[in-house]
């Protein structure tokens, strides 16, 4: 008997999903905050996940600390022979005072205790270091144009997004009203751009923690309705369509 081809499993999650299917942030980002630090030998990754943002910072900086709660997201992160990852939260930075020169969260402030870790970043910073807190904000398929983005803006804005934590509010406005408390530098325009084919971007649909709040609801059938519209109107899987994020946040100097 033949057996039946298993579907998918569009919505992997956890530390190696993130790993995979996160997007990284382009080079520009970090070629400004290294412009801006007063020197090149310490940086701090905090919230650093699966490493993303520190193997960018290792690529400007002596020696990167990235720093994260969970030990699985630490667990999937690729070595680097200038990163070293500790196991800790922004609010207890694990780091000698005045050392560093950037201090960075990409995609991670709006989980912060924010008094406490700014105290931290006072703490860890060494004289004119820079803060920056960065975040993308929501995709657009195909340009922002079609069938398919015009799918998924219903999925984000209705269907999932109850089950958004109210943090998430702060990474679709850019940080914009999180409280800053350094001398502000402008972010410069920066976009993410990828080419993603289905499984590609429903992976990383799966790492978010709306998705996941969802299955832990019994909403699993509105993330598989979604899922096969989405495969309706792509076409075949394998073919890459452009999608990119707007680079949003605050940066300022200690």
């Amino acid at each position: 008997m033949t057996m039946a081809t298993p579907a998918p499993n569009w919505f992997d999650r956890g530390g190696a999903a993130y790993a995979l299917h996160r997007p990284d942030y382009p080079d520009a980002l970090a070629d400004a905050l290294a412009e801006r630090a007063p020197r090149r030998d310490c940086a701090l990754d905090v919230g650093c996940g699966s490493g993303q943002f520190a193997r960018l910072l290792a690529n400007r900086f002596a020696h990167v600390t990235a720093l994260d709660p969970s030990a699985d997201q630490l667990a999937h992160a690729t070595p680097h022979p200038r990163i070293r990852y500790v196991q800790a939260p922004a609010e207890r930075l694990e780091v000698a005072d005045g050392s560093a020169a950037l201090v960075a969260a990409a995609q991670a402030a709006h989980w912060f205790d924010l008094p406490a870790f700014y105290a931290e970043v006072r703490r860890v910073a060494a004289p004119g270091a820079v803060v920056a807190l960065v975040s993308y904000g929501v995709l657009r398929l195909d340009g922002g144009e079609g069938e398919a983005d015009a799918r998924f803006r219903r999925f984000y804005a209705g269907e999932i997004g109850p089950y958004w934590p109210p943090e998430r509010r702060l990474v679709d406005e850019g940080y914009a009203s999180i409280p800053f408390p350094f001398a502000e530098i402008p972010l410069p325009p920066l976009v993410i751009r990828r080419d993603w084919t289905l499984t590609e971007l429903l992976g990383y649909i799966g790492t978010w923690s709306a998705t996941r709040r969802a299955r832990e609801a019994g909403a699993g059938a509105l993330l598989d309705r979604f899922a096969a519209d989405m495969a309706a109107l792509w076409g075949d899987p394998a073919t890459a369509r452009p999608v990119t994020w707007p680079v949003n946040g605050r940066i300022g100097t200690v």
